[in-house]
């Protein structure tokens, strides 16, 4: 009986996260990159991006390229800034243009109350980042799942020194 219990338990864990894990098609990744393209005002070209999950949800970054790039950089810090401000209104509509209104973990995050998950914007001196958390299981999993599909379409850039900036999982 213990391992039908086990078994049960694991499924319920792990198919939820299921459709996350699934490869996007190169052509789905150019479509998303190209909506995308549309929706930022900096070029995507001079910038990389990461989505790094943390214990309670996660961080993510977009910086320049080029340290000199002022005005990518000013335009990255505005976008984030807004971006951080319509996702503690609960709006996620540049998220479901972007992707899809079905995307991993998005349904989930819609449902959650205003100051149930922190979105932090930060200005970094290249560029910005979000810091996403909560302490609610079922929206730290949603989030979990939305890093997941986003890193799956967008991609997830190897960042110089984006180790040192976050040393542990649980920041």
């Amino acid at each position: 009986m213990k391992h039908y219990l086990l078994l049960y338990v694991g499924l319920l864990f792990f198919s939820p996260m299921a459709p996350a894990l699934e490869k996007v098609s190169p052509d789905q990744k150019a479509e998303v990159h190209q909506r995308q393209q549309q929706a930022v005002p900096y070029s995507l070209d001079q910038t990389l991006q990461t989505f790094s999950k943390t214990v309670h949800g996660g961080v993510q970054h977009v910086i320049a390229k080029s340290p000199n790039n002022t005005q990518a950089i000013k335009l990255i810090q505005d976008h984030l800034q807004k971006i951080a401000d319509e996702f503690r209104k609960g709006d996620f509509s540049a998220t479901e243009r972007m992707h899809d209104p079905n995307m991993p973990g998005l349904a989930q995050l819609k449902k959650a109350e205003a100051d149930d998950i922190k979105f932090e914007y930060k200005a970094l001196a290249n560029g910005g980042q979000i810091h996403y958390s909560t302490e609610y299981p079922q929206y730290v999993q949603a989030l979990h799942e939305w890093f997941d599909a986003q890193a799956s379409e967008h991609g997830n850039d190897t960042v110089p020194e984006h180790s040192k900036h976050h040393a542990t999982p649980a920041e």
